[in-house]
């Protein structure tokens, strides 16, 4: 699925204008992508009502963050940090959900606010107890399975560290009798993609999971939805998989008499393509007729780190004032003395290049890569050989660019060194 950015950015006098105004490399965002896409998980079939939260780990700038919570999004806060972000962003304290491996020194004081919890270990949920003996609290299982792409982005299984093992239930009502706290809330995110089948699979392990704790009234099934980035590859869509979820739930209901609330959390499905990251070249090299031919950007692993961990794909275009006719196969690399800093690495393999046939390439051409409106700007190894943070532009429903993130100045970098 290529991104529905493209038919406005992908052209050259647009690329050249807004390089001009705010330079290279640079994150654009597309609102109406943006809102469209929001449109869709708003619409998420439900049987007694939807919760939609946006996962700000995804592309946390205050500009989504005031775009999705205007929309009628909630948050779901990764870590105390995120959730005093988005708050920064005039979100209010309960609509934020925090989920998170490390929890924050002033957890007492974002309780206290409003923000609602999820504890995500045993350990976690001991510390709720003790900050809010007789509260509410939403508690994430790990239940056994996931389904991830690979293990680092697998997030339910036994090698994944992420929520309460489902063996540990018994622990788990043994800490709620002990501070009379309400289980209110189930979370489990296992990365369940577009099979609408794995989706159905998931709804049934968690009502097993929601059977066993009498006070839940919400199902929290996390993100995860499949985006596809390139042409080959598949985006879910919400209403084939979200039909027998839906139904499910109305199933569950006529069963107990518990209407269970549904909630989601999508990050990539609503940001991906919503975003592109535009470069310049800076050089054009070859390592002779038994090597390759290199284009060499003036971005890469430090705005761009997925193709380099995970052996992300995404699309590569060469914006070009006058087309090239000639094409040849090229390896897309970034700005860093890094020899893994590698934009066209072969699919799932950070270690093995896959050049990609592209235009003849000269220095100053654009170069545009897609579907990088989600873990971009948001995940990146920053200050690397001390390049500076990129800046953001959003291309408003108008056309018109406004920045939402400038340029970090090169001194602000060791601004806090002493």
């Amino acid at each position: 699925m290529a991104s529905s950015i493209q038919p406005r950015f992908l052209d050259f006098s647009i690329s050249r204008q807004i390089a001009e105004a705010f330079g290279t490399p640079l994150y654009v965002y597309d609102q109406q992508t943006l809102e469209a896409n929001a449109a869709a998980v708003l619409a998420f079939p439900h049987a007694f009502g939807l919760t939609a939260r946006y996962a700000m780990k995804a592309a946390p700038n205050a500009a989504i963050l005031k775009l999705f919570g205007g929309l009628g999004f909630h948050i779901d806060a990764s870590s105390g940090h995120e959730a005093h972000r988005a708050m920064a962003a005039g979100i209010e304290a309960h609509k934020i959900s925090l989920s998170a491996q490390e929890l924050p020194a002033d957890l007492g004081e974002l309780l206290a606010a409003g923000m609602e919890m999820n504890a995500c270990s045993l350990a976690q949920l001991e510390r709720f107890g003790q900050l809010k003996p007789g509260g509410q609290v939403g508690i994430r299982i790990n239940p056994g399975a996931g389904s991830g792409g690979n293990n680092r982005t697998n997030v339910g299984g036994p090698s994944s560290s992420f929520g309460i093992w489902h063996e540990w239930i018994p622990q788990i009502k043994e800490i709620l009798e002990r501070y009379q706290l309400t289980g209110v809330r189930i979370h489990t995110h296992i990365g369940s993609g577009s099979d609408p089948e794995v989706w159905l699979k998931v709804a049934k392990m968690n009502f097993d999971l929601v059977r066993q704790f009498p006070d839940v009234h919400t199902l929290n099934l996390g993100g995860g939805y499949k985006v596809g980035r390139m042409p080959d590859e598949k985006t879910t869509d919400l209403q084939v998989v979200g039909q027998p979820v839906k139904a499910k739930f109305e199933e569950f209901a006529a069963e107990t008499g518990r209407k269970i609330h549904l909630e989601v959390e999508p990050g990539t499905f609503l940001v991906a393509n919503a975003g592109a990251l535009l470069s310049s070249v800076q050089d054009v090299v070859s390592t002779g007729s038994e090597g390759y031919d290199f284009i060499k950007l003036d971005s890469g692993m430090t705005e761009l780190l997925r193709p380099s961990i995970y052996g992300a794909q995404h699309p590569i275009h060469l914006l070009q004032e006058s087309a090239a006719a000639e094409e040849r196969d090229y390896v897309v690399v970034g700005h860093c003395c890094e020899s893994g800093d590698i934009l066209t690495p072969a699919p799932g393999d950070p270690e093995l290049l896959a050049p990609r046939q592209l235009p003849l390439a000269k220095i100053g051409d654009y170069c545009v890569i897609d579907g990088a409106g989600a873990y971009a700007s948001a995940m990146t190894p920053k200050h690397y050989n001390s390049y500076p943070e990129a800046a953001e532009v959003m291309l408003q429903t108008d056309g018109t660019p406004r920045l939402i993130r400038r340029r970090q100045k090169l001194e602000d970098i060791w601004a806090n060194e002493v």
